[in-house]
């Protein structure tokens, strides 16, 4: 496979790997058909698209495909595995071409979908499962959350930093596998703990879990949730309306203005011009029978500190973190990860 202009540096290139700007080889082609404006996009989530975070994104990302390529697009919102196999059947029976599954849980009944529906492409947002017409959109979040865990130790009083999770997946554990590397580079001896609710939305459950390690000593808490996240927030704020020091780090989206008082930074994911530029692909001719990544070298995964907070940090620090995104985007820095993609090698 060629890359344009040598985008990406031949070290971070995986074999079989699409890169999500930049391709010139076509794989499968199920968009090679569809011309502007012409093909149905539809989006699933197993969650609420209000949630300002990874459902929100995906929905805006369907939005952007139906306002800047003239698509007819349709979400819907499921819970379990029978919903998933029968929200793809209709959608592939009702003629859409690319189905975005936003979510892992979904990357078994895409296979069942795909091997039924070899005409559709279904692309899964953290997926694990390859086929011919099922493509695993792989968000590096772990070279954003190495950021923010670097961040964290420069900020952290008590030198301890807390995790709160939801559904312990891969691309979460990645997340914060990265997060406490990022942390022990800058202090070997900052305590990271570490829980997940088992529930994305649980809002009691996300804020017990976060009062609970405040009540350890945690000082900066990073959050891997959706809506329950704005649990998190509002624990973190509490303890500081008591007297505390206390910050959080928000995931997914910039949540910096969500608790602006007490948010750090972001773990960002832009996740609408990711599936922009998967459907541009798609309709290409240029998706189909490998991964896609999107990564910091790709602008799509960032972490962007909270402007009302950059004075808790020295201008050398900021430097350090620039630096350190710097040498992330070169390879420089092997970011750990959480290997999940079938055939993929180890290795960052």
């Amino acid at each position: 496979m060629q890359l344009a202009n040598g985008y990406l540096s031949l070290r971070r290139l995986q074999p079989f790997a699409i890169a999500l700007v930049w391709v010139t080889t076509a794989c499968v082609s199920q968009g090679s058909n569809t011309t502007e404006g012409n093909f149905r996009a539809a989006l699933l989530t197993a969650g609420p698209v209000t949630d300002v975070g990874w459902y929100a994104g995906g929905y805006a990302g369907l939005m952007m495909i139906e306002d800047s390529m003239g698509a007819s697009v349709s979400h819907q919102q499921t819970a379990t595995p029978a919903e998933f196999d029968e929200a793809f059947i209709a959608y592939a029976s009702s003629g859409y071409g690319i189905i975005f599954a936003h979510g892992n849980e979904y990357q078994d009944a895409a296979i069942r979908a795909g091997q039924q529906f070899p005409d559709v492409t279904i692309v899964v947002s953290g997926g694990g499962r390859v086929s011919p017409n099922v493509v695993p959109l792989i968000f590096r979040l772990e070279e954003g959350s190495y950021l923010a865990g670097v961040t964290a130790a420069y900020v952290t009083e008590s030198k301890v930093v807390g995790m709160v999770g939801g559904v312990e997946i891969p691309p979460a554990r990645g997340a914060f596998l990265a997060f406490e590397a990022g942390v022990h580079a800058v202090d070997p001896e900052i305590e990271v703990l570490q829980v997940y609710t088992g529930d994305w939305d649980d809002l009691a459950a996300a804020k017990e879990a976060t009062v609970a390690q405040l009540s350890q000593g945690a000082d900066v808490i990073i959050h891997n949730l959706d809506n329950a996240s704005l649990a998190v927030f509002q624990a973190v704020r509490e303890a500081v309306a008591e007297g505390r020091v206390a910050y959080a780090i928000g995931m997914n989206s910039n949540q910096n203005e969500l608790a602006p008082e007490v948010v750090l930074g972001s773990v960002v994911i832009r996740i609408a011009e990711a599936f922009f530029s998967a459907a541009k692909m798609w309709q290409e001719g240029n998706v189909g029978g490998a991964p896609i990544y999107a990564n910091t070298e790709q602008g799509i995964i960032e972490f962007v500190i909270n402007p009302m907070l950059r004075d808790r940090l020295s201008g050398e620090e900021i430097e350090r973190i620039s630096s350190t995104k710097a040498l992330i985007r070169t390879g420089e820095i092997d970011v750990p990860r959480v290997v999940f993609v079938e055939g993929e090698p180890e290795g960052p």
